[in-house]
């Protein structure tokens, strides 16, 4: 299909179907016409935007979503696949126990007045 069907039936702009193919999380092929530069994006794609729409307002940054799709890319063992997915949980786990931390902290100079103590 091309990007404007793709727009049209995923509900996402043209504008980031081309960035989220700029940053290798969707592909394209050229099209069958040598007289045009069309694209064509495979069915596949539908399902990528609508995982990529819930990660984006999970709050996963582009670089989150790039070692995803790599690691779910087509040629990927499943078992390597799931070892990304589990070390992303974990490294985010992780850093919420130190943003917690570090609100802890805050909430407890306040408490003291602002004073450094």
């Amino acid at each position: 299909m091309r990007i404007g069907e793709l727009a049209e039936r995923s509900g996402v702009s043209r504008d980031t179907i081309r960035f989220y193919e700029r940053h290798g999380l969707l592909r394209s092929e050229a099209g069958a016409s040598a007289t045009n530069s069309y694209r064509d994006y495979p069915e596949e794609n539908l399902h990528k935007l609508t995982f990529f729409a819930q990660a984006r307002e999970a709050g996963m940054s582009i670089a989150d979503l790039r070692s995803l799709v790599e690691a779910r890319g087509d040629s990927c063992d499943p078992q390597d696949a799931e070892a990304v997915i589990r070390a992303k949980i974990a490294e985010l786990r992780e850093r919420a126990e130190q943003i917690g931390r570090v609100v802890g902290f805050l909430e407890n100079e306040l408490k003291s007045g602002g004073r450094p103590s």
